[in-house]
């Protein structure tokens, strides 16, 4: 339950010892991209990052992504063989050179998609899951899941990303899902790490994942290119170094080289410009709210998870913090559910938000309650009013 309010109460808190030096950004070549630090939930970079995109080939991640769940609800195994229609083997581009004679299992398809680029796998996958049948039917499942999970930059006109009108994605998004990837299905992460599939020895000169960073002793564990005329060449990956990983999100580079180079880079500066510094930890109260019509006239909000933040280590850098809730929060108040949030405000990066939740559950209370909190807000407002005119 979030509640964001136009009255707001407001709480800065300064880092005591940092310089406010602000963070030089990465002077990337990408016409888009975005960098996480999933471990703290940090955004390193952001550049045309909400801006809808054609995707190419990095839209197979919601293809995956949503055959990984009907997989975990059991109702598609690994072993399962599906059909080849003719729709699906007609796609060119990258494929398994599939056609109507195969029946190939749900395993080999995900690493056709993942290490191949298979256009024609992702059909199959899209044909056998979609509501309808069709590959059409399957992208709008996928627009809509998208939707649900908050992916609104996105709409989907194909499972793969060939080249349709109206078929894109943004940079967070696709970092978005990276992240749920990754968080939600750790079985399964590793196939993105798999540097070659040699399907039944029918595609020789596609053998062979196009991910440039796999093997560089860097980390790099995924995910998944993309490339057409219209969309440049884009990568969506993903490093791990110790406890921290990275997920970057770079698209519209002028060739396969300028990716690689980019991706590098970006991945390199991530690790080597930033350290996770701990702020917080779960449980530890933010603020005391005033609630209204409650048996206490306030609840402590407190973090509902450790509460750790990327800061450059080159220089120190000044956090700003800010509590937003209602005020008053409307009894009853539900021990561990979310009635505010923090905004984290890291200067010369991008602020995210981290949930706040009650500490303690309060009941409704009577009428001594109602005036109590009323007389509070009063004087609040009277205080406020006297300090702007001073």
């Amino acid at each position: 339950m979030l509640m964001l309010s136009q009255t707001k109460a407001l709480l800065t808190l300064i880092l005591i010892g940092f310089l406010s030096v602000p963070a030089f950004a990465f002077d990337t070549k990408a016409k888009a991209a975005y960098v996480l630090d999933q471990t703290t939930g940090t955004i390193l970079l952001s550049k045309n990052a909400d801006t809808p995109l054609p995707p190419a080939s990095m839209s197979k991640l919601m293809t995956i992504y949503i055959a990984l769940e009907f997989i975990a609800n059991g109702n598609l195994k690994l072993d399962e063989r599906l059909p080849v229609s003719q729709h699906a083997q007609n796609y060119g581009g990258s494929t398994m050179f599939l056609d109507t004679k195969d029946r190939v299992t749900v395993e080999d398809l995900l690493q056709g998609i993942i290490v191949l680029s298979g256009n024609d796998a992702s059909a199959v996958i899209a044909e056998a899951l979609s509501p309808d049948g069709t590959e059409t039917g399957f992208a709008e499942l996928m627009t809509m899941r998208a939707q649900q999970m908050g992916m609104t930059n996105s709409v989907f006109k194909n499972s793969n990303g060939w080249p349709t009108p109206g078929h894109v994605m943004s940079m967070r998004d696709l970092g978005y899902l990276a992240n749920r990837l990754i968080s939600d299905y750790p079985d399964y992460y590793g196939m993105f790490a798999q540097k070659e599939f040699l399907f039944d020895g029918r595609a020789p000169a596609n053998t062979r994942n196009r991910n440039p960073l796999l093997g560089l002793g860097i980390g790099a564990d995924g995910l998944k290119t993309g490339h057409t005329e219209q969309a440049g060449y884009g990568l969506v990956g993903s490093a791990k170094q110790g406890d921290r990983r990275v997920i970057f999100v770079i698209s519209g580079l002028t060739s396969s080289k300028e990716r690689a180079e980019e991706a590098e880079a970006l991945v390199n500066w991530a690790f080597r410009q930033f350290a996770n510094k701990s702020f917080g930890t779960s449980g530890q109260t933010i603020v005391t709210a005033p609630i209204w019509d409650g048996a206490s006239s306030s609840v402590e909000l407190a973090l509902d998870q450790d509460l750790t933040v990327a800061v450059p280590i080159s220089s120190g850098q000044e956090i700003n913090f800010e509590a937003i809730y209602d005020a008053p929060l409307q009894a009853p108040i539900i021990a561990g559910n979310q009635y505010g949030t923090l905004v984290v405000k890291p200067v010369g990066l991008p602020e995210f938000r981290v949930p706040l939740v009650a500490k303690s559950s309060v009941e409704k209370g009577g009428f001594r309650s109602k005036i109590s909190v009323a007389a509070k807000t009063l004087l609040s407002k009277i205080d406020q009013r006297t300090a702007g005119a001073n």
